[in-house]
């Protein structure tokens, strides 16, 4: 059996999809989440906006001993996904202690840029 490491709460204060892309890549977000434990991880997301309520109960499965890319515009509940070119941040719960980290690709001009963080633990 392998153990969990990490934490179980995460935020990712600053998202945002842009709305638009130039070239062959596609601007997109990810929440990539690694989790060592043999068991599997169960995910909840929540999505904040400035002024609306907030997107809850996304359930995600990351299996065990296994790393999961979550695009962002994937991200749906009841109907509502997030929206493009809208700015957002993210609450990360697990049932077990897990790794997450945070990427943008931005594809609105020639020159694309790549941002990747870890995103803030909570204990």
């Amino acid at each position: 059996m392998y153990q969990a490491r990490g934490e179980k709460h995460w935020i990712i204060p600053d998202g945002y999809i842009p709305p638009t892309s130039k070239g062959s890549l596609e601007s997109h977000e990810s929440v990539c989440v690694l989790n060592c434990a043999s068991e599997d991880a169960l995910i909840r997301m929540t999505i904040f906006f400035e002024d609306r309520n907030p997107i809850e109960n996304i359930l995600v499965v990351v299996p065990g001993r296994r790393t999961k890319h979550i695009r962002t515009s994937t991200l749906s509940s009841g109907g509502e996904f997030i929206p493009v070119g809208v700015p957002y941040a993210i609450e990360v719960l697990s049932d077990i202690p897990i790794i997450v980290q945070y990427s943008r690709l931005d594809a609105t001009q020639a020159e694309n840029a790549l941002m990747s963080v870890v995103a803030h633990p909570l204990k």
